[in-house]
């Protein structure tokens, strides 16, 4: 998806959709050795950093997304809306498509 925005708070999601950011695994093991980036994988955890007023049920009453910014998320390995600001990749998903929060 092509973008042209400058920062990504400029961007708020609509309805039920979340925007996320993905948890960079660690290059570095706990012997201090650096990994090359082709050898670590992408994990599924990744932090809300906004969130839309949520969706309506059939006789129109809001129905209020699940989780808040600055929680912590599990999220499938594929799918979501992929958002590029700069060099930073961003994910938008649905509420549903959640897996689960974090609550640590």
């Amino acid at each position: 998806m092509a973008t042209s925005l400058r920062s990504i708070k400029s961007l708020a999601p609509l309805l039920d959709r979340i925007l996320v950011q993905r948890v960079k695994a660690e290059a570095k093991t706990a012997s201090g050795i650096y990994l090359p980036e082709s050898t670590v994988e992408k994990l599924s955890e990744a932090k809300v950093l906004a969130v839309g007023p949520g969706g309506t049920d059939k006789e129109g009453r809001r129905i209020e997304v699940s989780v808040k910014p600055g929680d912590r998320v599990l999220i499938p390995q594929y799918g979501g809306s992929p958002v590029k600001v700069g060099d930073e990749e961003y994910h938008l998903f649905r509420d549903h498509e959640l897996l689960a929060k974090i609550n640590e």
